[in-house]
């Protein structure tokens, strides 16, 4: 029951006079808790007792400040201007909790990431490109013409040769699209849009575009992409060797490749690296130089129908270091698939209607 009272602070306790009763309570400060009083616009309510305890009720919050000046023992009862100060050291620790998790985010993941990539065994990134290719380029939409495809693959096994290392069993995949882009997934799974085929004026061309895209397969890079995504529980799963769990995240987030931008450093080592395939193998680098010239031009007259630029950007720099390590190279280059008439390379879709270029940017891989 409510009942008035006339409070008196003492050295170690509060008395408290009921005033229509007579009677007197003493509370030790040791026994008394505040459970009200914290905020601006709360009263002030100290409790004493167990479950059916006492509770004292007072209006004004300046009752806190001259209990905690005339008793120092009463330093835990604390008011609105302490609170305040409460509030802002826990914001700025939620702030500092928030900058850490960026930083990891940002610096800590990537690096996981790296790591674990290096990691993983090459027969579960065939399994995940292998996943991700029937996501992205199912088999109802693959040019299916064995004598022409043939004569990629031959282009294929002319630049290997530089990579006789290597553990990957790569294969080139053409899809009925017009849209201008090409992408390589974990394991060695490439894909070739027609589009992108169609624009190639001689072998040498599309020998420069397979030997940049089987570099970013020997350098991991799509693996590393979809491991940057990955949590941090997957990421220990891969750095402990647990590819169950890799495997099962790998292949729900396969279809997050469509949309990949290969970073600078990333498209610079590929650059650089597959023009040296290209001169290890024999081959012309000038095709690989005088493609990526033309994309630069066909992106700024269609830029609807070209993903290759977005998801390749070949910058004026990227362009003039490859000419200038082309220049310092071997030029002992020979003439792939002579006697070959090029033109011919392009029917490998048949010849059916061709796709509304409109359309082209619905192809997976080309944004």
């Amino acid at each position: 029951m409510r009942q008035p009272a006339r409070v008196t602070i003492g050295a170690t306790g509060l008395e408290i006079l009921l005033t229509e009763t007579g009677r007197t309570l003493r509370w030790p400060f040791a026994g008394v808790r505040q459970t009200q009083g914290h905020y601006e616009g709360e009263q002030v309510r100290l409790e004493r007792g167990g479950e059916l305890s006492d509770a004292l009720l007072i209006r004004d919050v300046a009752f806190l400040g001259a209990l905690r000046a005339a008793a120092p023992s009463a330093a835990a009862f604390r008011g609105p201007g302490r609170r305040r100060v409460f509030a802002l050291v826990g914001m700025l620790a939620a702030v500092a909790t928030i900058a850490v998790a960026a930083a990891f985010y940002v610096w800590g993941i990537p690096g996981l990431a790296d790591v674990a990539a290096a990691r993983v065994p090459v027969s579960w990134e065939v399994s995940l490109g292998e996943a991700t290719m029937n996501e992205l380029a199912p088999v109802a939409k693959r040019c299916q013409d064995p004598e022409r495809q043939r004569r990629i693959d031959e282009i294929t096994t002319i630049l290997l040769r530089a990579a006789p290392q290597s553990r990957y069993p790569f294969r080139v995949i053409v899809v009925d699209h017009p849209v201008v882009n090409a992408f390589a997934t974990p394991g060695g799974s490439i894909a070739i849009f027609r589009g992108l085929l169609d624009r190639t004026e001689n072998a040498e061309e599309l020998a420069g575009v397979l030997a940049h895209e089987i570099q970013h397969v020997l350098h991991r890079d799509a693996t590393r992409a979809i491991l940057r995504q990955a949590s941090t529980a997957v990421l220990v799963a891969a750095l402990l060797g647990d590819v169950s769990g890799v495997m099962a995240f790998g292949v729900q987030s396969a279809r997050a490749l469509g949309d990949f931008r290969h970073s600078r450093e990333a498209e610079r080592a590929a650059d650089r690296d597959g023009l040296a395939m290209l001169q290890a193998s024999g081959v012309d680098p000038a095709g690989m130089l005088a493609f990526f010239r033309a994309m630069e031009k066909l992106e700024g007259s269609q830029p609807k129908l070209v993903g290759y630029v977005s998801t390749h950007p070949a910058s004026s720099e990227r362009l003039q270091a490859l000419s200038a390590a082309a220049a310092a190279g071997p030029h002992n280059a020979g003439q792939l698939l002579a006697g070959y008439d090029w033109s011919d390379i392009k029917k490998i879709c048949g010849e059916r209607a061709r796709s509304d270029p409109e359309r082209a940017t619905e192809a997976p891989g080309s944004r």
